[in-house]
């Protein structure tokens, strides 16, 4: 049988992250008097990757990581004279208005729209993500965002999913999948939840022992036979 209710995650999954962190990066830097180029672009992603991966370990504080990252970040090329936690506002106000679909993620949503029940699952900053959504169009599509700023619990925290299940009328795991790119976030969480799960990995990583995805599509085609009852291991 098909699924009938999916938790899309938003980021790399449906939206195109990396245009709008490169975008956001690059007017924060020209702000706090940097001039930008594609390393402190590449820099800062890395140290920003890491910081997400401790918080989903639990290893340090969002309210920290929001900051952090900027400190880091001007250590890293000694910018002694530039604050970073303005820098850290400004890139999330910057971030708040910058969201774009992946290309062929309003076709699957299209094709979806109707059949099945979709939430959005995302670990984020209520504000910056809501208006992500909205910018994007992606907001129409869903019954309901979870974002973990409001819940109080990352992804892949089972907490998390405990919050999302509560909140989700007639709630039945057994027709229910997570579909997300992020293996310590998406599919760790699934795996943490006895939920299935759908790996859309379009650039062919490997998969590690960190979680296991009931199932691994390449494309947005994929998802759809995955969801609809068409499934390829």
């Amino acid at each position: 049988m098909p699924y009938t209710t999916v938790l899309f995650d938003a980021d790399g999954t449906l939206l195109d992250f990396s245009r709008s962190e490169d975008e956001a990066v690059r007017a924060t830097m020209l702000f706090a008097g940097v001039q930008p180029d594609d390393e402190k672009v590449a820099i800062y992603s890395r140290i920003n990757d890491g910081l997400w991966k401790m918080l989903e370990r639990g290893e340090i504080e969002k309210s920290v990581l929001l900051y952090r990252r900027f400190e880091l970040f001007c250590e890293h090329y000694g910018y002694g004279g530039v604050d970073a936690r303005a820098m850290a506002r400004e890139y999330m106000e910057q971030l708040s208005q910058r969201g774009y679909m992946l290309d062929g993620a309003s076709a699957l949503l299209d094709s979806l729209y109707g059949k099945v029940r979709m939430y959005i699952v995302t670990n984020g900053v209520d504000f910056i993500q809501r208006r992500r959504y909205a910018h994007s169009g992606l907001d129409k599509y869903f019954d309901g965002l979870f974002i973990s700023g409001e819940l109080g619990f990352e992804k892949p925290d089972k907490r998390y999913f405990e919050a999302v299940e509560a909140a989700i009328p007639d709630f039945d795991a057994s027709s229910t999948i997570v579909v997300g790119d992020s293996l310590t976030s998406d599919i760790k969480g699934a795996n943490n939840y006895a939920l299935d799960s759908c790996w859309y990995n379009p650039k062919g990583k490997p998969c590690t022992d960190v979680a296991t995805p009931t199932y691994t599509v390449s494309d947005f085609d994929g998802v759809y036979n995955v969801i609809m009852g068409v499934k390829e291991r």
